[in-house]
């Protein structure tokens, strides 16, 4: 899908961890604590040294469906809207509000990022949690990956699709060494069309 924005990848930045932490004690505050199993960093912002978007990606991990649907009333609260699974079945994503100011009283102008609801066990969580942990165990694939993105954003700076499917045989390759099946791949491979 070509894109009115251009797609910028940059190095890592120190404060993405600590973005994450502020806005995940926020989220705390409005989602019950005994509706969800925890947040998680995922995503490149979550791994030092790697090279990303800024933009920093949150999963919120429920137990069940019915959790799903608890904590999509409470992320209302802070104006998120929900806009379904886009494709990932067991993952949940939301939209924050324009200028990212959530409703949270304070008038913050919160930083760019991805909110998710992950069932426990689904392939969407599984495959965040997998990358993210074999990445910041292997600081030489940070690199090779980190050089991967760059390349993709000049070559399609306005082609979200294809910086995707760029990544794809990379990001399959480690999650088939971190044990997931070739059903999990395909379905992964299929997500990322």
């Amino acid at each position: 899908m070509k894109r009115k924005d251009k797609i910028i990848v940059v190095d890592y930045d120190p404060k993405w961890a600590m973005q994450f932490a502020e806005l995940r004690d926020l989220l705390l505050c409005y989602v019950k604590e005994e509706d969800i199993i925890g947040i998680e960093h995922v995503g490149s912002t979550s791994v030092v040294g790697l090279k990303a978007k800024p933009i920093i990606d949150l999963d919120i991990i429920v137990a069940d469906a019915e959790g799903i649907k608890r904590v999509i009333n409470q992320l209302a609260k802070l104006a998120y809207k929900h806009i379904g699974d886009l494709g990932v079945t067991g993952r949940e994503a939301f939209k924050p509000p324009p200028e990212n100011v959530l409703t949270d009283g304070t008038g913050r102008k919160w930083f760019q990022h991805h909110l998710y609801v992950c069932q426990r066990g689904s392939i969407g969580l599984r495959n965040h949690l997998a990358l993210r942990d074999h990445l910041r165990a292997h600081t030489e694939k940070v690199v090779e990956y980190g050089h991967l993105k760059q390349d993709l954003a000049e070559k399609y700076p306005y082609d979200i699709d294809a910086y995707i499917a760029g990544k794809t045989d990379f990001i399959t390759s480690i999650l088939m060494e971190m044990g997931l099946t070739e059903n999990d791949i395909s379905t992964i491979r299929k997500d990322n069309k």
